[in-house]
This record gives C-alpha cells, sequence and structure tokens, in this order.
C-alpha cells in the first residue's frame, strides 16, 4: 500500500470535495481517500500496482483538472 496525493488546483467548496471523493472512493485498489479545500488536494491509500492514470482519470471525469499523481 502506498499513500499518494493528486493537486486538484480547482477545487472551490464543499461539492467540489464531495464529488472528488465520490469519484476516487469506488476505484479498486483505493481506500481512504480525503480531499481537502485548504490543499486542494486529494489523498488516497493505494494497492501496489494501482494504475495513477486511474485516478487522474477518476478526477477528471468527476469535472475537475487534476495534476501529476505524487507519492507521499
Amino acid at each position: 500500500m502506498t499513500r499518494v496525493r493528486i493537486p486538484v488546483p480547482d477545487l472551490s467548496c464543499g461539492h467540489c470535495v464531495h464529488s472528488v471523493r465520490s469519484a476516487l472512493e469506488p476505484l479498486v485498489g483505493v481506500s481512504d481517500v480525503d480531499v481537502s479545500l485548504e490543499r486542494k488536494d486529494a489523498t488516497a491509500t493505494v494497492a501496489d500496482g494501482t494504475d495513477p492514470a486511474a485516478l487522474t482519470a477518476a478526477v477528471r471525469d468527476a469535472g475537475y483538472t487534476p495534476g501529476a499523481v505524487e507519492t507521499v
């Protein structure tokens, strides 16, 4: 398991936080999702082998612009 951070610079309200969390939580291999309006990012624990592109695609599909996935 690895902890990752995804910058989401266009987070602007509580609804945005909920939308991004709801997009990431159902992904296979993803757990412990935290989305911060203050930091404008999402963090999550991901199983080894989880494709970072799946994370950014989920954020993009929710209507937001993700930055590159970083290991934290």
